[in-house]
């Protein structure tokens, strides 16, 4: 199981990023997928998640109404799209399949909000 954590970076308060998981090793199709995030100190947080088809998705409350996740099973790839950021979102962000494949974890990818 490979999961490959892109997109972060450096942006300002009230800007996006999307940032993208590539998943390998294991049928992506068949699982649910959720993006977490991390900050030093504070445990790992749940931000968003998706079912296997892409049909429901649920949102942390602190994120609700900005965040966006989906996923393209053809390309075995999930993203989170993230709009209006603000410095509370500054983490790095994750992406896990949960289940018998939640021990396996990318290398994540940082997102900065800062002016």
């Amino acid at each position: 199981v490979q999961l490959v954590e892109s997109g972060g970076g450096l942006v300002q308060p009230g800007g996006s990023l999307r940032l993208a998981c590539a998943a390998s090793g294991f049928t992506f199709s068949w699982y649910g997928m959720t993006w977490y995030r991390q900050t030093p100190g504070k445990e790992r947080e749940s931000v968003a998640s998706i079912s296997s088809t892409g049909g429901s998705t649920i949102y942390a409350d602190s994120v609700k109404g900005r965040f966006t996740i989906s996923r393209d099973n053809d390309k075995n790839m999930v993203y989170l799209q993230m709009n209006s950021l603000t410095p509370e979102d500054t983490a790095v962000y994750y992406c896990n399949a949960g289940g018998a494949l939640g021990r396996y974890w990318g290398q994540g990818t940082q997102v900065t909000v800062s002016s």
